[in-house]
């Protein structure tokens, strides 16, 4: 090949343009954070979070064979799915992702529970992957209690199945058929023992669907299984799998729950959720206790109040009080109980935990209260 200085003067300026566009290329690789690996969680009912704001759930309650979910940027996929149970009993499990509360499991920053009169909409959109070698419900779950409990079973469980492959049915009998969203279901009611169950399935497999979860809370309202005063604590998404599983998926989830709808409701006329927190901490080498003093300084009550904030690294919390906290480390989400569900406009409330640290000690920089930010005294 020639020397570089005796090619022309065309093929020097070709020459310079590749090296500028190779040293481009080489910074923007450099400079690109790395891909973020995707979470495999075994345990039973082990669980992660993914998009910062809705929690991944293993969820194998009905079956000792093993599951794995793997969370990834956007949803879930099904890696591993051993094992059958009888197709006329109940599904070996629900790997899944939610918004709200689950068993005291709290997805981040989530304003759920809410008062149902308080919802103007609650506008959500999923994307399925399917499988043919298993038999399983896609499975889309809204819950609904008298109360805004944060724990246990809720009085209601409302199901939509978008697919159904195999010799299985929803709880209940068939009950008739409704229009939904602009969808034609069979609607199936009954009750599994502990709650009740409202099931609207799909004459054919959906495999992505943008709708008003609203739409389907007010059929629930209308066949007597809910009222208006009731709480909606979470929105689910996943698989009740019979037989295997593996490769069953989640694409992409998505979940809003727009309050306001009802009088004074935070939002609506009576103005934004305004709030005051306060953090007061006791520190000892490698634990601390912290107090926080919530106020609702707007003009509307919030019911169902959620403190979302992120403690710092090497922060965990081992115990609380007066709320359901959760997780213990990372972004958290406290709660009320039934005894302090709602903060009156001008009231406030008190709770507590205590955890370790590791490093110095710091606090945690911001909450928001059911979605809006608070100020810090």
């Amino acid at each position: 090949m020639r020397p570089l200085q005796h090619l022309p003067r065309t093929a020097l300026c070709a020459w310079g343009a590749l090296v500028t566009v190779l040293a481009t290329v080489a910074a923007l690789f450099a400079a690109a954070p790395p891909a973020q690996a995707d979470t495999t969680v075994c345990e039973q009912f082990g669980s992660t979070v993914v998009q910062g704001r809705y929690v991944v759930q293993n969820n194998r309650w009905g079956t000792n064979e093993p599951q794995c979910v793997t969370a990834t940027d956007t949803g879930f996929r099904l890696t591993r799915a051993d094992g059958s149970v009888p197709t006329t009993g109940a599904p070996k499990s629900y790997p899944s992702l939610f918004n709200g509360c689950h068993y005291t499991n709290c997805s981040p920053g989530t304003n759920l529970p809410a008062q149902l009169a308080r919802i103007s909409s609650a506008p959500s959109s999923i994307s399925y992957g399917y499988v043919d070698d298993a038999v399983y419900n896609a499975s889309y779950d809204i819950w609904l209690d008298p109360t805004p409990r944060t724990d246990g079973v809720n009085r209601t469980e409302i199901m939509i199945w978008f697919n159904k492959v195999g010799p299985i049915q929803p709880i209940g009998s068939q009950v008739g058929t409704a229009t939904v969203g602009g969808r034609t279901w069979q609607v199936w009611s009954g009750s599994n023992g502990s709650n009740d169950v409202l099931s609207f399935v799909a004459p054919s497999a959906i495999g992505s669907w943008s709708f008003d979860v609203m739409d389907f809370v007010r059929q629930a309202v209308a066949r007597g299984l809910a009222q208006n005063s009731w709480y909606l604590t979470s929105i689910q998404a996943g698989f009740e799998p019979w037989r295997n599983g593996t490769g069953l998926a989640v694409h992409s989830f998505s979940s809003t729950v727009n309050t306001g709808g009802g009088p004074g409701g935070p939002g609506g006329p009576g103005g934004a959720t305004t709030c005051e927190v306060s953090y007061a901490t006791n520190v000892w080498q490698g634990g601390f206790t912290a107090n926080v003093t919530v106020a609702n300084t707007g003009s509307a009550p919030v019911d169902g109040w959620r403190l979302a904030f992120t403690l710092p690294s090497g922060q965990h919390i081992t115990s609380a009080w007066n709320a359901s906290v959760s997780p213990s480390s990372g972004s958290v989400t406290a709660g009320g109980l039934a005894h302090n569900a709602s903060i009156a406009p001008g009231g406030s409330l008190t709770f507590g935990f205590q955890g370790t640290y590791s490093g110095a000690f710091t606090a945690p920089g911001g909450f928001s209260l059911n979605g809006s930010a608070c100020t810090k005294t």
